[in-house]
C-alpha cells in the first residue's frame, strides 16, 4: 500500500467543530464542519462547496472571526489557508 506523503508545515488534529463561513461583505452565510485544523489553515466540510468564493471569514463560536483562503476543494470538502486579521 502507498503511502502519501505530509507536505503540510504543522501537524493538524481531527475536530468536529461547527462553525460557519462569511462572505458577500456579511451577507451571505454557510454552515460547516471544522474537520481538522492546524495553526496554519484547517479542512472544511459543507453540504457542497460550490459557490463558495475563494476568501471568505470563518466563525468559530468562542473565537474572532478568521480570514481564509481556500487551497483546494474537492466535491464536499475544502482546504484553507489562514490569513493575517486585518
Amino acid at each position: 500500500m502507498l503511502s502519501r506523503r505530509e507536505n503540510r508545515l504543522q501537524p493538524r488534529r481531527n475536530t468536529m467543530i461547527v462553525a460557519t463561513i462569511v462572505y458577500d461583505g456579511g451577507r451571505s452565510r454557510l454552515d460547516c464542519v471544522v474537520r481538522n485544523l492546524s495553526e496554519g489553515g484547517a479542512k472544511l466540510e459543507f453540504a457542497t462547496v460550490r459557490g463558495i468564493p475563494n476568501n471568505f471569514d470563518l466563525m468559530v463560536p468562542g473565537h474572532r472571526p478568521q480570514p481564509c483562503r481556500v487551497a483546494w476543494r474537492a466535491l464536499k470538502e475544502m482546504g484553507v489557508q489562514f490569513l493575517p486579521a486585518g
